[in-house]
């Protein structure tokens, strides 16, 4: 194993995480805005009703993390989101919307354009304590990201390998979908092995994203159903209600979903699919870990290095949290940390079986 240096969390400011809301409807900033007064570590820095005053906003003062409504009159949350993250110096964009098709299909695009994650928005009648518990969490996890301390810390590297790839296995979180993106652009069409993707999203979320990452990575993406085999150089994506997994059979995957509780405690877990994937494609298993918050995929990656594959992910400059990435980094289980784009290259160097 060789050893390297990268910027790692190392402390995190005690200063409350400043909230900007924006959001064209008064109820709604209202409900937002009691709901971020009532959260212990966050203050409301402000409560807009535009883009376009956000954006000015934000060239005058600094927020650690903006709530941001998609559809609003005048410009769109949406058309506005490059404008707004380049004015928020480094503030983390969540995305607080409807899940309704085209609040969905207008989300992706937001996320995938640097938004950091998103939260579905149920109507003002049923921003219940659950809701608002969960928007806490979310707003103090992304404030706490933008806020790390990073200090040089040496970890090591396993060896890279150069056989083919007989399964892909990518696990994402927040600013997934961004990364993605940039890691489907480097993909070239000869590259054929199946590929798995396992994206923490809303289920109602899910065949939307499909939708883009058919278009982004230019071949065939669906939701997965089991029972149904991974093609050659076909996505296979795990539902948002269930974990994402395959069994080997005379040389083809086969799709299994599971809802049984993860180590992560997410659903749908990165770790299970990976854990499959070792166990499916032994030495020709390849899992990328890219940007999210939390741990999920340090257990999956374990046990594909036990079998022999290899697990490549992003690197903390790129990422929008290193947690899921870095915690596999640390744990020396990764034999390349870089941007999505440098894996994409040597995931096609390596070829396909």
């Amino acid at each position: 194993m060789t050893a390297a240096a990268r910027l790692v969390p190392n402390a995190v400011s005690d200063r409350p995480i400043s909230v900007l809301i924006v959001d064209d409807s008064a109820v709604a900033r209202a409900a937002l805005s009691c709901i971020i007064d009532s959260g212990q570590g966050l203050v409301l820095a402000a409560a807009l009703d535009s883009a376009s005053a956000a954006i000015g906003w934000l060239q005058r003062q600094v927020a650690d993390v903006v709530l941001l409504d998609i559809e609003m009159p005048g410009i769109t949350g949406l058309a506005a989101l490059p404008e707004l993250l380049d004015a928020g110096r480094g503030a983390q964009v969540l995305i607080v919307a409807s899940t309704a098709r085209e609040g969905a299909e207008a989300t992706l695009r937001a996320l995938a354009l640097g938004a950091a994650d998103t939260l579905a928005k149920p109507s003002i009648g049923h921003l219940n304590q659950q809701f608002g518990s969960t928007l806490i969490e979310r707003v103090l996890r992304l404030g706490r990201a933008r806020r790390v301390e990073r200090n040089p810390v040496r970890f090591a590297l396993r060896p890279k390998l150069a056989s083919p790839v007989a399964l892909l296995a990518i696990g994402a979180s927040t600013g997934g979908i961004k990364a993605l993106t940039e890691f489907f652009e480097n993909i070239v069409p000869s590259f054929d092995a199946p590929i798995l993707i396992t994206q923490h999203l809303p289920p109602t979320f899910m065949p939307y994203f499909a939708d883009q990452v058919a278009v982004m990575a230019g071949r065939l993406a669906r939701v997965a159903r089991a029972g149904e085999w991974a093609g050659r150089g076909e996505i296979l994506i795990a539902p948002g209600d269930a974990h994402l997994t395959v069994r080997a059979f005379q040389g083809l995957f086969r799709v299994e979903l599971s809802s049984a509780p993860a180590v992560s405690r997410c659903c749908p877990s990165v770790d299970p699919m990976l854990n499959a994937a070792a166990e499916a494609a032994g030495a020709g298993a390849v899992g990328v870990v890219l940007t999210g918050m939390g741990r999920d995929g340090e257990h999956g990656a374990a046990q594909i290095v036990a079998r022999g594959g290899s697990v490549i992910v992003q690197d903390d400059a790129s990422s929008a949290v290193w947690g899921m990435p870095g915690t596999i980094a640390r744990a020396g289980l990764a034999s390349m940390v870089a941007e999505p784009s440098c894996l994409a290259e040597h995931v096609v160097r390596r070829g396909s079986v």
